[in-house]
């Protein structure tokens, strides 16, 4: 069958008319292949796109870390801001685009990677495409070379802890003291893994075996602003420092001349520290252990204004508008799926300045939607790209109303 490419889909298939998805193609390309249940698996390309590169990564084809290293940077940026384009006008807005921030190949501080014992050994990578099989790789263009340094570690940890029937995930995260390793899948911890596993404290800051840590040799410190916070074993942190960066900036931007700013989502900190360099922040968060970092570093401190803390589900319940008003900004990061009750009462509320972060332009697009018809302006958004060469796109936004 031949098909030609309408447009890319949010996986980052491209899409031809039926609908019929073709993995690795582009717009405007023409393509023939065996068509399965609206899926054309294993397209060949009979009419290129002039925004197709050659991919840099030799595991590309078969890795399912990177789908869109296919495309040219300049298609890619073009691309995820339209994402973002697409989902505000299907809520009726529109908004100023600032130039897109783009994070260096080999900058990925966190990742995820699998791994299973085998006949001969063990095998860590990430998962084939749409696939249980698991890729060992030998060269990552996304991951910072501190992570893939450990490989060999991993692929030893998987032989002494891991079992032919289940996968291993290993959850890395680069810290100013090293990696900070966050293990789950695997046997139980008894006595003699417990006893095995120490072997590596050369390798990692802090080993975690599903919840209990194994060991620390060092605290796996991250710096916001300038407090050290030492986030709990697998937590939330921006993919790379640049983009952290990024986006801290963009939040300082849209929080200019506040008295005082509420953290909402705030997590161990991200914001909230940074913010707190010229203005009093209360962070709200709802993971107890993140409050629980952030709570130690605060402690710690010095040379910032006010941090206060609040453990509380922000899904379950909203901070009420009324309850705002000792606010004159706010920032708000949820995750995917948005934060609509909060940005209700946030809509409701007196607050003058917002900023904005999210990781999905359906749910911010939406939640903008509900501050427009509460009379707020959108003044500017940003594309962050964290994740270079995947489908994901993050953004800032900055939000204010004229005070009532």
């Amino acid at each position: 069958m031949e098909i030609t490419i309408q447009r890319l889909g949010h996986k980052g298939d491209g899409i031809a008319e039926g609908p019929v998805l073709a993995p690795l193609t582009l717009p405007g390309e023409v393509v023939e292949g065996t068509v399965d249940a609206g899926r054309m698996d294993a397209p060949r390309i009979l009419a290129p796109s002039p925004d197709r590169v050659k991919a840099p990564c030799t595991h590309f084809r078969q890795c399912g870390g990177c789908a869109l290293q296919h495309a040219s940077d300049s298609f890619l940026a073009h691309w995820k801001q339209q994402v973002v384009e697409t989902a505000l006008a299907a809520q009726g807005l529109t908004a100023a685009f600032r130039p897109i921030h783009v994070s260096p190949s080999r900058s990925r501080r966190r990742a995820t990677l699998a791994g299973t014992r085998t006949k001969k050994g063990a095998l860590v990578g990430f998962h084939a495409r749409r696939s249980d099989t698991i890729v060992p790789i030998t060269d990552c263009h996304v991951l910072h070379p501190d992570l893939m340094a450990v490989l060999p570690a991993l692929e030893q940890i998987t032989r002494i802890g891991g079992s032919r029937s289940a996968t291993l995930a290993f959850a890395l995260t680069r810290s100013d003291a090293g990696i900070d390793c966050a293990v789950t899948g695997g046997k139980p911890l008894d006595e003699a893994l417990r006893m095995a596993l120490p072997q590596f404290l050369r390798q990692f800051a802090r080993l975690t075996w599903d919840d209990e840590t194994v060991f620390t040799e060092t605290p796996p410190i991250q710096q916001f602003g300038a407090v050290a916070v030492t986030p709990p074993p697998g937590a939330f942190l921006q993919a790379t420092p640049d983009g952290e960066a990024t986006l801290v900036a963009a939040m300082q931007e849209a929080t200019q001349g506040a008295k005082h700013i509420v953290d909402l989502f705030s997590g161990s900190g991200t914001f909230s520290f940074p913010l707190a360099a010229r203005t009093p922040v209360h962070a709200v968060e709802g993971d107890r252990t993140m409050i629980a970092a952030l709570d130690h570093a605060t402690r710690h401190a010095t040379g910032i204004k006010k941090v206060t803390s609040e453990l509380r589900d922000l899904f379950r319940r909203p901070i009420l508008a009324e309850d705002l008003a000792p606010f004159d900004a706010a920032v708000i990061d949820p995750p995917r799926a948005g934060a609509e009750a909060q940005v209700r009462e946030l809509a409701a509320s007196d607050i003058e300045k917002i900023g904005f972060v999210s990781c999905n332009p359906v749910t911010f697009a939406r939640d903008a939607k509900t501050l427009s018809d509460a009379g707020y302006s959108l003044n500017w958004v940003q594309v962050v790209d964290q994740f270079r060469w995947s489908p994901h796109v993050e953004l800032a936004a900055s939000f204010t109303r004229a005070h009532m």
